[in-house]
Order: structure tokens, then C-alpha cells, then sequence
């Protein structure tokens, strides 16, 4: 049995996995880096060890220090939460081979579906369409230009290792294929370590849907229904919602069993995403890939199925099957999610890290916060921008849409910029209020410039 879980990782996701492990009565440890020692997830958790110096490669990203830390915790699991080495394949076997639980997929399923290549070949046997793209990373430049002159433009370069947007580039014509590629395998060689990009036809407007699945490790697997993540800037995503516009209930179905084919074939265990890309012209998903981990908008499945996925992968990582609910989930009124970042949106969405003045999180019927910061808390420059997690649930869309409205207006920050008046215009929209908007809407569709600049406050 699982008696004590130590958190990999940081901020508000953090602090989400300590709440479930006290709901299952589970000692829960946290780790931090140096600026993060008064940070809520260790204020929050049981115990706490210190990894190392600030920068991600010597401290959350540091397997060694990880691992230390939970040999003198004596911890009986490991939750990796999302981001730093959550999908790491050689963390994972790293875990286990210490004889700790990992809470989420097996090693050989992560490096699979990992390898962005290898999870399309994958989701194609499973019976789902894809994309038409390269089978195998590039070897030079000439199989670029023949795959342009096949498929025609534009075309997306991506990193194989890669994912949420970095190793990406758009071309549109010969000439920018070449930078294209040249830039994506820069990013991904730094964001990732591996620098193998491959092709695939770019959509120019689709909407991002993604099927939540949760497996035992024992041949059962389950939907837990779609969410729309296509507000998104720079191919990140900031508003999440459930279910998808516009989605029949034949189509709801048939992505399911799409989604749960994929985990089947590829052996899949605990919380899993798998990510379509739907083309509103033809009524068409395509896979995109799989994230191998909780994923950031998971309270949206949660607010409209009742169930709480990290606590049911706790449970699944100690050997349980499939918890109560879980096996035909039953799903009631509709949820959105949008991410409060430390960043200007009036500004491109520039990052601001500072420390926060003020911070009172809004409150009332259907409204619910995960965060990782409070007031006086420092936002460092070394981290994701992720601060929050507004997330409101109502009886239908519209009510949802209203509340979420009016929980933005009661929400105060201070001391650093959010992305909350961007919120606050998307959500107006007619395009939103429609559920029209694609992965491009941002910049294009919904006109950005009426956002104030941030302007930092004068010293007192």
C-alpha cells in the first residue's frame, strides 16, 4: 500500500497533489529549490527537502537530488504532476528501479508516446486518422521538399521528444521551410535535449479537443469525456472548457472509443490525455499525441464527471482497480477553466515575474481555485508563468460563462501582472460566446489591442 507520496515538483500543482494525498489520509512530502523554500506546497505539505540553487536543471530537474530526497523520506511513491520530468521515461524507470511507485504510466509507454513519431504509427494502428506527416524524423533537406511538393503548404515542423508548442514552426512557402526547420530543431534540442524534427501538414484553423482517459494497468480504460482547449497563444493553452462546443453525442462517442483504442494499444496505465486536432470544414479528428501525464486542465473533466483524478491515480498506482464512478462516469452542467499567468497580455503575453502584494481569490456558488501562490509570494523568472487555475462550473455554458464573468471581476492581484483582463475579453466574445474559436483566434479573430499595458506601482 501507498502511505506516503513525495510531490517532483512545484506551485499550484503541487499543492493539488498534497491536498489529494490528505484526503486519502497519505503522508505527503514536498521538495523545493532555493527560492522556493517559503512557497505554499511546502508550507502545505507534511514534510519538505530542500533539492538545490534555483535553476531547473539543478534542482527539479535534478533525478539524483530527487531521488535522494525520497530515500530519506522514506517515501512508498512518486507524483511527477505535470512539466519538469512527468513524462520522462528514464525518471520513471529511475523511480522504479529504486523500488518507489511511480503514479502515472509505465517507462516503455512514456518513451513510446513520447516519441511523437512512434505514438502517430501507434494511433494509426489503433484505427485513428492522423495527420499525413512523415513516418520517421527527417534525414535531410531534400525529404522536406519532397514532402512539401506532395502535401503542398503551409506545413508545421515539430520536434519528435517535443510538445505544448515548443519545436514548432509554421512555413508557408519553400524559402521559410528551411528556417523552419532550422529553428525547430533549435528549440528542440534546448527545450528537450533531442533535436529530430519531423513533418506534418499544418491546419491553419482547427480546434484543439482532447479525450481524458484513465487506465488500471489491467485492460480497463475509460473515457471521462472531451474538453476544448483551442484558446491557445503561441500554441499554449490558456482557457480549457467542457464539453466541446458543438460536439454530437456520435462524435463524443466515437472519439472516445478512438482515445481508449490508443491507451489499449499501447498498454497504457493511470491519467492520460490523448489530443485531437478536429477540422470543423469536414467533421474530421486527427490525432495529435498523447500526454502521458495529469494534464493542467484537469479540474474541468473533474467539475463535470464529480470524480477527482488524482486521488484515482494514487489509488491505481497502489494496485487498486478502477474506482467508484469511474467505470461509467455520468457527467452533469458544463465547466470552464482559465489559467491565471504572470504575464502582461497587453504586452504579447510577456512573462512578469515580481512578488505579489495581494492576491484574494473569488468565492460564491460554482466557483472553485487551485493555486500555488498567496499574498507575498515570489514568482521567480526560473518557472512557468502558471499562478492559478480559475475554474467554474454551471448548469449549462451560459451559466458557466457568466459566473466565470463574475468570479474574474472579484479576483485581485496585485504586485504583478495577470492574464486576467484577457480573460475577462475572450469570455465576451462573440466568437467564444458562439464556441467558435480556433487555435488561431487569438491575435486574429479576438482583437487584443483594447488590453491595457501593466504598469508596476510606484514605490511607496
Amino acid at each position: 500500500m501507498i502511505r506516503k507520496v513525495l510531490i517532483a515538483n512545484r506551485g499550484e500543482i503541487a499543492v493539488r497533489v498534497i491536498r489529494a494525498c490528505h484526503d486519502l489520509g497519505l503522508t505527503a512530502v514536498a521538495v523545493y529549490s532555493e527560492v522556493d523554500a517559503d512557497a505554499l506546497h511546502v508550507r502545505m505539505a507534511d514534510e519538505a527537502y530542500l533539492l538545490g540553487p534555483t535553476p531547473p536543471a539543478e534542482s527539479y530537474l535534478n533525478v539524483e537530488a530527487l531521488l535522494r530526497a525520497a530515500a530519506l523520506a522514506h517515501v512508498d511513491a512518486i507524483h511527477p504532476g505535470y512539466g519538469f520530468l512527468a513524462e520522462n521515461a528514464h525518471f520513471a524507470r529511475a523511480v522504479l528501479d529504486a523500488g518507489i511507485r511511480w503514479v502515472g504510466p509505465p517507462p516503455e509507454v512514456i518513451a513510446v508516446l513520447g516519441d511523437k513519431v512512434q505514438a502517430r504509427k501507434l494511433a494509426a494502428a489503433a484505427g485513428s486518422a492522423v495527420v499525413p506527416g512523415t513516418l520517421a524524423p527527417l534525414s535531410d533537406a531534400a525529404e522536406a521538399a519532397a514532402f512539401a511538393a506532395e502535401h503542398g503548404f503551409p506545413i508545421a515542423a515539430k520536434a519528435v521528444f517535443g510538445g505544448g508548442g515548443r519545436g514548432m514552426r509554421i512555413a508557408r512557402n519553400d524559402e521559410q521551410l528551411t528556417e523552419a526547420l532550422a529553428s525547430a530543431e533549435r528549440e528542440s534540442g534546448a527545450a528537450f535535449g533531442r533535436s529530430e524534427v519531423y513533418l506534418e501538414r499544418y491546419l491553419d484553423a482547427p480546434r484543439h479537443i482532447e479525450a481524458q482517459i484513465l487506465a488500471d494497468g489491467r485492460g480497463d480504460v475509460v473515457f471521462l469525456g472531451e474538453r476544448d482547449c483551442s484558446l491557445q497563444r503561441r500554441h499554449q493553452k490558456l482557457l480549457e472548457e467542457s464539453p466541446a462546443p458543438g460536439i454530437t453525442p456520435e462524435q463524443r462517442k466515437a472519439l472516445g472509443e478512438t482515445a481508449c483504442a490508443i491507451a489499449r494499444t499501447a498498454g497504457y496505465e493511470s491519467a492520460g490525455t490523448v489530443e485531437f486536432l478536429y477540422e470543423r470544414e469536414t467533421g474530421s479528428f486527427y490525432f495529435l499525441e498523447v500526454n502521458t501525464r495529469l494534464q493542467v486542465e484537469h479540474p474541468v473533466t473533474e467539475e463535470v464527471t464529480g470524480l477527482d483524478i488524482v486521488t484515482a491515480q494514487l489509488l491505481i498506482a497502489g494496485g487498486e482497480a478502477l474506482p467508484d464512478g469511474f467505470a461509467e462516469p455520468v457527467f452533469h452542467g458544463h465547466a470552464i477553466e482559465c489559467r491565471i499567468n504572470s504575464e502582461d497580455p497587453g504586452r504579447n503575453f510577456l512573462p512578469r515575474p515580481g512578488t505579489i502584494t495581494k492576491w484574494i481569490e473569488p468565492e460564491g456558488p460554482g466557483v472553485r481555485v487551485d493555486s500555488g501562490v498567496c499574498s507575498g509570494s515570489v514568482v521567480p523568472h526560473a518557472y512557468d508563468s502558471l499562478l492559478a487555475k480559475l475554474v467554474v462550473h454551471g448548469a449549462d455554458r451560459e451559466e458557466a460563462r457568466h459566473r466565470a464573468i463574475r468570479a474574474l471581476r472579484e479576483f485581485e492581484v496585485e504586485g504583478i501582472p495577470t492574464t486576467i483582463p484577457f480573460h475577462s475579453l475572450a469570455l465576451e466574445h462573440p466568437l467564444f460566446i458562439a464556441g467558435e474559436v480556433s487555435t488561431t483566434a487569438v491575435g486574429t479573430g479576438i482583437d487584443l489591442s483594447s488590453l491595457p499595458k501593466y504598469s508596476p506601482p510606484r514605490p511607496s
